[in-house]
């Protein structure tokens, strides 16, 4: 069965293997694309990885870009189709807008955005409820997953 969708997940200077091995495979399993902006905090051939991803890491669909700025002038993507996730947005992950062609983004599990990245899409920040003081953040692979699949629901 062939993805309807044209979404792409992108991780922005992804510090974790096991958490880009997991998102790969939801790519796989949806069909996506999986964009990765350097710097990383592994090698991409890291066993970890390979392990997260399983045998499926050799179907991602991969591309990888060196900075934020060679993201932006390869994709060339409008604004509106740039979707942040950060625990700092203000709208709830439901409400963004998504398209058949929008870049869910997400950034480094332990720093998240650059403040010049946060300030620049502001609007374009979305979040998911948490409820307890006890959780600062949720697992990012848990998170793109999540996120994923309302784009997709969306979509259908």
């Amino acid at each position: 069965m062939e993805s309807k969708s044209k979404f792409k997940i992108v991780l922005f200077a992804p510090e974790i293997p096991g958490n880009t091995g997991s998102i790969g495979r939801t790519c796989v399993a949806l069909g996506i694309e999986l964009i990765l902006i350097k710097p990383y905090g592994f090698e991409i051939d890291e066993k970890a990885v390979r392990r997260a991803g399983l045998d499926y890491w050799k179907h991602v669909q991969l591309k990888e870009f060196d900075s934020w700025d060679d993201f932006i002038k390869g994709e060339n993507p409008e604004r509106n189709k740039l979707i942040f996730l950060e625990n700092t947005g203000e709208e709830l992950y439901y409400n963004a807008p998504y398209t058949t062609d929008c870049y869910l983004i997400f950034g480094r599990e332990t720093t998240g955005f650059p403040a010049e990245l946060e300030l620049e899409y502001q609007s374009n920040f979305y979040r998911l409820p948490m409820y307890s003081e006890h959780i600062r953040s949720l697992n990012l692979s848990n998170v793109a997953t999540t996120v994923a699949y309302e784009c997709l629901r969306h979509l259908l």
